[in-house]
Protein backbone atom coordinates (compact mmCIF):
# COMPACT_ATOMS: atom_id res chain seq x y z
CA UNK A 1 0.00 0.00 0.00
CA UNK A 2 2.73 2.45 0.84
CA UNK A 3 4.04 2.03 -2.44
CA UNK A 4 1.24 2.81 -4.36
CA UNK A 5 0.58 5.85 -2.45
CA UNK A 6 4.09 6.81 -3.36
CA UNK A 7 3.86 5.98 -7.19
CA UNK A 8 0.81 7.80 -7.18
CA UNK A 9 2.38 10.95 -5.20
CA UNK A 10 5.35 10.85 -7.91
CA UNK A 11 2.89 10.66 -10.91
CA UNK A 12 0.72 13.73 -9.74
CA UNK A 13 3.79 15.62 -9.17
CA UNK A 14 5.28 14.49 -12.21
CA UNK A 15 2.15 15.04 -14.40
CA UNK A 16 1.78 18.95 -12.87
CA UNK A 17 5.49 20.09 -13.44
CA UNK A 18 4.99 19.02 -16.72
CA UNK A 19 1.78 21.36 -17.15
CA UNK A 20 3.55 24.06 -15.15
CA UNK A 21 6.24 24.77 -17.53
CA UNK A 22 4.90 24.27 -20.96
CA UNK A 23 4.96 27.30 -22.26
CA UNK A 24 8.81 27.54 -22.06
CA UNK A 25 10.15 30.72 -22.37
CA UNK A 26 9.70 32.10 -25.91
CA UNK A 27 7.74 35.29 -26.82
CA UNK A 28 4.02 35.04 -27.54
CA UNK A 29 3.20 34.99 -31.12
CA UNK A 30 -0.20 37.39 -31.42
CA UNK A 31 -1.62 36.52 -34.32
CA UNK A 32 -3.61 39.42 -36.38
CA UNK A 33 -7.53 39.21 -35.97
CA UNK A 34 -9.89 37.78 -37.95
CA UNK A 35 -12.18 40.17 -40.32
CA UNK A 36 -14.97 39.34 -41.49
CA UNK A 37 -16.88 41.29 -44.19
CA UNK A 38 -20.20 40.54 -44.30
CA UNK A 39 -21.82 41.11 -48.49
CA UNK A 40 -23.82 44.30 -49.03
CA UNK A 41 -27.79 43.73 -48.88
CA UNK A 42 -29.32 43.82 -52.29
CA UNK A 43 -31.15 46.47 -53.08
CA UNK A 44 -34.63 46.39 -51.99
CA UNK A 45 -37.68 47.37 -53.81
CA UNK A 46 -39.89 50.49 -53.19
CA UNK A 47 -42.93 48.50 -53.98
CA UNK A 48 -44.29 45.73 -52.38
CA UNK A 49 -44.92 42.74 -54.37
CA UNK A 50 -48.35 42.26 -52.39
CA UNK A 51 -49.26 45.54 -53.95
CA UNK A 52 -48.22 44.53 -57.64
CA UNK A 53 -50.26 41.09 -57.19
CA UNK A 54 -53.65 43.14 -56.04
CA UNK A 55 -52.77 45.97 -59.35
CA UNK A 56 -53.08 42.89 -61.70
CA UNK A 57 -55.87 40.84 -59.29
CA UNK A 58 -57.92 44.61 -59.88
CA UNK A 59 -56.93 45.06 -63.61
CA UNK A 60 -58.26 41.38 -64.40
CA UNK A 61 -61.24 41.93 -62.59
CA UNK A 62 -61.48 45.73 -64.27
CA UNK A 63 -61.26 43.63 -68.14
CA UNK A 64 -63.39 41.04 -66.94
CA UNK A 65 -66.15 43.32 -65.98
CA UNK A 66 -65.67 45.54 -68.78
CA UNK A 67 -66.33 42.82 -71.46
CA UNK A 68 -69.84 41.83 -70.11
Amino acid sequence: MRITTTLAAAAALAVSGAAASAGGMAEEVMEAPVVVAEAPAPAASSISPVYVVLGVLAAVLIAAAADQ
